[in-house]
Order: structure tokens, then sequence, then C-alpha cells
């Protein structure tokens, strides 16, 4: 009797990866390690934004008027489809111009393929996804790199341009500002999920939307006097980006955690424990930094250090004018946009209400 042949289960692009999206990132405390020693970048006058406030990019005054911001972002991939991956790749990439208050000009691909495990035309697709994006922003994807590595890895290098006078560092929020969150948190709660089979299709939908969603908004925000300090929040969580704008800002930031917008089912999947290693990892590196409310569940610390990728944008800005950029933001398609918290004079630190 002859046996019955069986179908080869599709290939996961999640099953070639250790980690995926921002949660790949190097965890905020060896970060630190790693860039202690380094070589300042030299007395240029013209490096506006270098390495010294952690911001999201670089950027280099052309002369009085206009600055050239460069950013590169790359991960391995966090969903299964490779359209999608490329996607949430190049959006997540884009967004750095974004946050410095820029806007996009052009890409270049940085692409990494483990050959022989990942068929030619699933990489073909991770490609059309990252320009399907880059056209969404108005830019081409106009060259790059390639190379044959272990894991499949993707994403974009990404210059932009700005008025010298629209650069918005993460570094000078202003005792009194309000702070905005223009995107919903728990996208890596849901990836952890996603990677058990326990991410139900709508929700699946839902992180896609939020993860493809440019933060295009950065552009029209620093053309805005009333905000002052601009980042985006991905791989360290809302307390990692939040720390960084205390830290460089020597402020205390305090972030009212009833206000902050979630993904729908993001507090159920945390409290079933569906976390990152990543999430684990940004608490050992900068808890002696926040404060958080005495008794505060673990599952509730973990949404306020879950790694996003392609996250929205922390905003520090004048209050009288915060209510207004919200509702200008969720006219705009940023539905979850919400005030969060405030900056206020006192030691850099982030205080969890």
């Amino acid at each position: 009797m002859l046996d019955t042949p069986t179908a080869t289960p599709p290939l996961r692009l999640t099953s070639l990866a250790h980690g995926g999206g921002c949660g790949c990132k190097l965890a905020p405390a060896v970060l630190r390690d790693l860039l202690s020693d380094q070589p300042a970048a030299g007395p240029f006058a013209n490096l506006l934004v270098g390495t010294e406030t952690g911001d999201d990019a670089a950027v280099w005054a052309l002369d009085d008027e206009t600055c050239i911001i460069a950013t590169t972002d790359f991960f391995m991939p966090m969903v299964d489809d490779p359209f999608t991956f490329g996607r949430i790749a190049a959006t997540n990439a884009i967004s750095d111009v974004y946050a410095m208050g820029g806007r996009p000009i052009l890409a270049l691909a940085i692409l990494g393929m483990p050959l022989g495990k990942i068929p030619i035309e699933m990489v073909r697709e991770i490609l059309k996804g990252g320009a399907s994006v880059a056209g969404e922003a108005g830019i081409p994807v106009a060259g790059g790199h390639s190379i044959d590595s272990p894991e499949p890895i993707y994403g974009l290098a990404v210059i932009g341009t700005a008025k010298r006078s629209a650069i918005r560092r993460n570094a000078d929020a202003r005792p009194g500002d309000a702070l905005i969150l223009t995107k919903p948190l728990g996208v890596g709660i849901y990836s952890a999920a996603f990677k058990k089979e326990a991410l139900s299709p709508p929700a699946y939908a839902e992180m896609v939307a939020s993860m493809t969603l440019l933060n295009r908004i950065g552009t029209v925000l620093g053309g805005d006097p009333a905000v002052h300090a601009i980042t985006d929040v991905t791989g360290f969580g809302i307390l990692g980006h939040g720390l960084e704008m205390a830290r460089g800002s020597e402020l205390t930031i305090e972030i009212e955690r009833d206000r902050l917008p979630l993904l729908a089912h993001a507090g159920e999947l945390a409290e079933a424990g569906y976390v990152t290693g990543a999430s684990h990892r940004n608490w050992a590196s900068y808890g002696e930094g926040v404060v958080l409310p005495e008794g505060l569940p673990d599952a509730a610390r973990h949404v306020l250090t879950d790694p996003q990728t392609s996250g929205g944008l922390l905003v520090a800005c004048a209050p009288e004018a915060a209510s207004g950029l919200v509702a200008r933001m969720i006219a705009e398609g940023y539905p979850a946009a919400a005030i969060i918290g405030r900056a206020a004079a006192g030691e850099p630190v982030l205080r969890v209400l």
C-alpha cells in the first residue's frame, strides 16, 4: 500500500529568526556600554544631532536654513507574510525622519537573507512591500545592499530634509509640557501571541494596521512652534523612550497609565503571559530610572516596557496647544492619539501615575 503524500507546511518567516521587529534591539544598558568608550563625533559644527541624546536620526546642517536627516533601521521578521514584513520594516525606518520633524526624500534597502532556506519569490515580496510603503511616503528606494545571512533581515537607510527651525530632538521638552502619544501600545505583546499562534485574525489585522501607519504627522509637528520635543516609541517601550526624554531634557516625565492608548487585547494577553524577552531586558536595563505605583502587577508593567515595532510618536508640547494637536492628529488618521502625561521640573526620572 502506497503512503499518502502529505503537504509541505508553508514556510513561516518567523521560524527563521530568533527575534523579530524592534524586539531585536540591543537592550538599552548594553547599548550604553557599547557606546561608552567610543570617540566623540568630533568638532563638526554642522552636526546638529549625533549620538549625544539618543535621538532617532542624525542631523547635518547644509546651511543656515536646510538640514539633512539620516537614519537606518532594520530587523528580523515578526510576521510570516513577506510583503507585510517589508511594509512594516519600511514604515518603521521612515518613522525616524518624521520623528525629527523632517520629510523623507529617498531610501536605500538593507537586505540579509539565508540563501537556500528561503525562496527567491519571498525575498521579492519583502522588497515589494518595502517599496510600496516608500511609495506611500512619496520617496523611491533608490538602491541598497544585500548579503547572505543566517537569518532574514530587512530595513532601510532613509535620508530626509527639514528646515533648521523644524528639527525636533527628544531632549527639548520643557517644564509644564503636555505629552501626547499618537499610536496605541501592545505590538510586542501581540507579536508574542502571534508566534505562539494565539492571536486572532482581527487582532492580527489591528497589529499590522498600527505597524504600517506612517508617522507622517511628524513633518507637520516640526513646523509647529508649540511642539518642543518628539521621539518615536519603538524597541525600548514607552518607559524607555520616555526616560530618554526625561534624561535628555533634565526633567521629570510623568505618565498617567490609565490614559495610555492600547491595542484592544494588549492587557488581557499580557495577563495571559504573552510578553517578549525584550520586555524583561528593557526593565532590567532602565528600571532604576522609573518610579512605578506601589503594587503594580507584572502584566501592567510589561505593557509599559513592551517593545513597539513602528510605534507612535511621543510629543512634548505647550499645554495650551495639546487638545488642538490631538484633534488634528485624529483628523489626519491617528484615532488613538491621546494626552498621556506631562513634563515637570525635577530629577530626570520617569514617574508612572
